[in-house]
């Protein structure tokens, strides 16, 4: 049996300037962090006296023969990616899914991991993060960028550049305390929105030509904003103040990033004390992300009080294998002809 254990992520800047489409042409760029909020991908293969040959286990259960016949697209592709046969799959999330946090990626990044280990084979993060990003965009067709599956890979609060089909993955190195009052004046609310991030994808890169002075401009505030965070002398106010004008950029990108509910609870929270903030992931629904100083952040919970207030702390390590207990496997067609 193989437990794998892959953080969800916040993505703070630069958010679909990681297409191809538009790095390729102009360069990426983003800024995001991992946090102490998982999701848990347990594999081992199915004994063989059940009637059925793959067992799987996520928001619904799918008991099928062939490969072929699974329903769900990220196990399937995977499953015929790495010649996977006879697993029993079992997905958990602290997290709900479709909410803005990466979690098909993580999920896309731990399935991985997990299957390569029972085939008994290390896999690195970047080998990782690649296999992630061609199994999504490539082999399931999901419109999307490539941040996802490398902040779920990596971990860690990291910079990461993309340019000619490829990318690149730059710690940013900050003192712990300053680290700690950063992570410290972040709030995080659940709207109870869920959505496939892939339509809001779709429709935005519908329009990415038309859109492409504003993403230039989000892409020039990844530097200012890890100007901020690695100067010690700058106050991380304006972190605060950058997030609120990159979310006014990104509504401008797509018709489905925002809507009036999802308005009216921002302009709350920025009533209430916040400095500034974002929706997380695609748009649409999901997580509210709002910088706010330490004396405000009461104000700002009594004025979201129908959300539900989720603390976190930032996480380091990325995707892991925190269960590993191979074991003797004969495939099943063998033991039919023993």
């Amino acid at each position: 049996m193989i437990i794998t254990k892959t953080p969800f992520r916040m993505s703070f800047f630069g958010g679909g300037t990681d297409v191809p489409a538009f790095f390729n042409k102009y360069g990426g760029a983003v800024i995001s962090t991992t946090f102490d909020k998982f999701c848990y991908v347990i594999v081992r293969h199915l004994p063989p006296f059940k009637p059925y040959l793959n067992e799987l286990v996520y928001s619904k259960i799918e008991r099928v023969g062939e490969i072929a016949e699974i329903e769900h697209p990220a196990i399937r592709e995977a499953m015929k990616m790495l010649d996977m046969h006879d697993i029993r799959l079992t997905y958990e999330g602290d997290l709900p899914a479709r909410t803005g946090l990466g979690t098909s990626s993580s999920f896309a990044v731990g399935m991985l991991n997990a299957f390569y280990s029972l085939k008994g084979k290390f896999v690195g993060k970047q080998r990782l993060a690649e296999d992630a990003i061609y199994l999504e965009r490539e082999l399931c067709n999901e419109a999307g960028g490539w941040q996802d599956q490398i902040a779920a890979a990596f971990g860690g609060l990291n910079r990461i550049d993309f340019e000619n089909n490829g990318f690149k993955v730059t710690p940013i190195i900050i003192h712990p305390d300053r680290r700690k009052m950063f992570c410290n004046s972040l709030m995080l609310f659940f709207t109870g929105i869920s959505r496939y991030s892939a339509e809001v994808q779709k429709d935005t890169m519908s329009k990415l030509n038309d859109k492409t002075e504003q993403l230039k401009e989000m892409l020039s505030l990844v530097n200012d904003a890890q100007g901020i965070l690695q100067d010690k002398h700058s106050d991380l106010v304006e972190f605060g103040r950058l997030l609120d004008y990159s979310w006014q950029l990104k509504k401008k990108t797509g018709d489905k990033i925002s809507n009036n509910g999802i308005d009216a609870l921002y302009k709350r929270g920025i009533d209430a004390g916040a400095i500034g903030g974002k929706l997380l992931g695609a748009g649409g629904g999901g997580f509210l992300l709002f910088y706010c100083d330490i004396d405000k952040q009461d104000y700002v919970r009594k004025a979201l009080d129908e959300l539900m207030y989720i603390p976190f702390e930032f996480e380091t390590e990325g995707t892991s294998v925190i269960h590993y207990n191979p074991e003797n496997y004969i495939p099943r067609k063998e033991l039919i002809e023993l």
